[in-house]
């Protein structure tokens, strides 16, 4: 809305689906994260004896909600601008590896400065490997890729809608693969995000209907009021 990409019109229908998807969706995820509530999924062995030998360090919620807070706010920013740009050049690929260019050496260089063991940077044929791999390939290249596509056909508003499906995909696949407690918090949050996300995916596509229809009427309704022999050359 502010940066003219989105249409915003309380009065529309389509738009204050979009306005209620988006607040139950930010409500579902912050279900998920506050709220636990008692298991529905029994705990499998591995994952209780993980949870029995792992000691977790003492952490800092006020801290790490800032910095997410700051890095949401931050990918936000970062849709609206490469949406801006991805629509005046037109070239997902080249896009993506520009951006993935200055965040490697960005990375490197933090990296480099947090990790100076010269051991912690040998490449090993294990495990760390092929998720380094599978990051590199599926979670930065393709998504990145995807994501470029996806705002220059839909928008950054589009886009954006899709981050707080992503937790409920992580829930899945850890309760799947890792053996986590599947809770009540998570599924109810899971459902909020669910009706939220197909409540914005309702308005978008309603909107998106009108907008094509208001040319055709109009181009309709100009018609009737063209003279009859405008455009015409004559030839003498």
């Amino acid at each position: 809305m502010v940066t003219r990409m989105e249409n915003l019109d309380l009065r529309v229908r389509s738009s204050r689906a979009k306005s209620i998807g988006t607040i139950m969706s930010i409500t579902g995820a912050l279900t998920m994260t506050m709220y636990e509530g008692p298991p529905v999924a029994f705990t499998s062995l591995t994952s209780t004896k993980l949870n029995g030998n792992v000691t977790l360090p003492q952490s800092n919620w006020v801290i790490g909600g800032i910095l997410s807070a700051i890095a949401a706010f931050m990918l936000a920013v970062l849709f609206v601008f490469q949406t801006s740009i991805i629509r005046a050049y037109p070239a997902e690929l080249m896009v993506t590896l520009i951006c993935c260019t200055f965040v490697a050496m960005q990375s490197s260089i933090v990296s480099l400065m947090a990790e100076r063991n010269p051991s912690a940077w040998r490449l090993r044929p294990d495990i760390e490997l092929i998720a380094i791999v599978y990051s590199a390939v599926l979670v930065v290249g393709l998504r990145s890729v995807a994501s470029a596509w996806v705002m220059r056909r839909k928008g950054p508003f589009f886009a954006a809608m899709f981050k707080p499906v992503g937790i409920i995909i992580a829930v899945v696949m850890g309760v799947t693969f890792l053996g986590d407690t599947l809770y009540l918090g998570s599924v109810v949050g899971a459902a909020i995000i669910a009706i939220g996300f197909y409540t914005v995916m309702w308005g978008k596509d309603k909107e998106e209907t009108l907008l094509e229809d208001v040319p055709a009427h109009g181009m309709e309704s100009s018609s009737h009021n063209v003279p009859l022999l405008q455009n015409k050359t004559f030839q003498a």
